[in-house]
């Protein structure tokens, strides 16, 4: 395989290998050397690209097992999964200072979910992966990933409503 058809398969989905180790591992620069490295597993073992029917996937899956590793490594015990979102500038201030407040409040809930959650949330809502993509990453049935997606989101609307609803009665 030659670099320039390696790159064609890579490139496409390294920004959200990028994303997936920033969610996983919060701060940037631990994100960019997993990157780093996974990108440098793959081109290592390019030869065997090919025999992978989906190298996205792959990829997602060695990032997060990679991430994993680093995260119960002694050099990453102050690491932590935060969320963090987009900011609309065309919104008025208040509605913007709501929407930063709610961001905020979600970000520490995510916090408060078991790891497959944040993971099934990650994949689903941000990376925008398919039920069957994630059930192959995570090495569970659909079901199970459905299932896992619905009680995230259950549990972040419940406690972002009463986040809101708290004081107005």
């Amino acid at each position: 395989m030659t670099q320039t058809e390696f790159l064609n398969i890579v490139l496409p989905f390294k920004d959200k290998v990028f994303r997936l180790a920033k969610r996983l591992l919060v701060s940037t620069e631990e994100a960019e050397d997993a990157t780093q490295e996974i990108l440098i597993k793959l081109w290592n073992n390019k030869k065997k690209i090919k025999d992978y029917k989906n190298v996205e996937a792959f990829s997602m899956t060695m990032t997060k097992n990679f991430c994993f590793d680093k995260l119960k490594s002694k050099q990453a015990q102050n690491l932590k999964i935060v969320h963090s979102n987009y900011e609309d500038h065309s919104v008025a201030l208040q509605k913007q200072l709501e929407a930063n407040d709610s961001i905020h409040w979600v970000g520490r809930i995510m916090e408060s979910l078991p790891e497959q959650q944040k993971l099934v949330i990650q994949l689903r809502d941000i990376e925008q992966y398919d039920f069957s993509e994630i059930a192959k990453m995570l090495e569970m049935t659909e079901t199970a990933v459905r299932v896992t997606l619905s009680r995230a989101r259950k549990t972040i609307r419940e406690q972002l409503t009463k986040t809101h609803d708290y004081g107005v009665k």
